[in-house]
């Protein structure tokens, strides 16, 4: 059972386009879109409703409870006021996340897949912070720069390290879907594991390196699973992900 997200947003398209790029990543995880209000005549226009919250909390939270993503502050308001309705054994298994939209609402669900419990959820929704370079930016792959005084991640595991370097054939490179494999499947193990100097079991790091095809991807990785960290990255990398011909 894994929690489950609601995406909120003034539009109603905004929310359901954000629920299926994530559902990409976090197959099992059960995401509800609840945006827009509807007229009188049933047509769906801007803004954000009450009731829509309300009915997508108790959709999402099948159990193990529910984070919600919003889009603008009103959002934020119609997100708190459906969480003062709600009794206190439903309540207590809710978060309502302080988090950018899309790149929230994708390690989101990345974490929830793993079966992470919902303040876990939470917390890789609001570290989720990924900067755009239109310059240098490719199909379905954000690039983001440290933070100003951020080093990146290194192994901290008493472990001799196990690296491993291979050239990346697939045509759309380490995009949305492959970062979220790897993610996943380094997220599994117990072993530190860095992809070109970031976290490999953060998909919004791994998508922000912008490698595209031909690229090399160099993986380190310390820990009692660092071999079969390594070998399960070279098995992705070198089979393209699934995505070749």
């Amino acid at each position: 059972m894994n929690v489950g997200l609601v995406i909120v947003s003034h539009s109603s398209k905004i929310a359901e386009g954000v629920c299926d790029l994530a559902q990409q990543m976090a197959p099992d995880v059960n995401l509800v879109a609840a945006g827009g209000v509807e007229d009188e005549r049933g047509i769906s226009r801007i803004g954000t409703s009450f009731e829509k919250v309300l009915e997508a909390i108790s959709s999402a939270d099948s159990g193990a409870g529910a984070v919600i993503l919003t889009d603008l502050g009103s959002a934020v308001m119609t997100a708190e006021m459906a969480l003062e309705f709600l009794d206190s054994g439903n309540r207590s298994r809710v978060r309502l996340a302080r988090a950018a939209l899309v790149e929230g609402s994708v390690a989101a669900a990345v974490e929830a897949q793993t079966g992470a419990d919902a303040d876990a959820v939470m917390l890789a929704a609001e570290a989720a912070v990924v900067a755009l370079d239109p310059t240098v930016l490719e199909p379905f792959v954000s690039h983001a720069a440290a933070a100003p005084g951020e080093e990146p991640t290194t192994p901290t595991a008493k472990d001799a390290s196990v690296e491993g370097e291979w050239e990346l054939p697939n045509p759309m490179g380490l995009h949305a879907r492959p970062a979220a494999t790897l993610a996943r499947m380094m997220s599994e193990l117990d072993a530190e594991v860095t992809v070109n100097g970031v976290d490999a079991k953060s998909v919004m790091l791994l998508m922000s390196l912008g490698l595209g095809q031909g690229k090399l991807l160099a993986a380190s990785a310390a820990g009692p699973d660092a071999q079969q960290a390594i070998d399960q990255i070279g098995d992705q990398v070198t089979g393209g992900f699934g995505e070749l011909q």
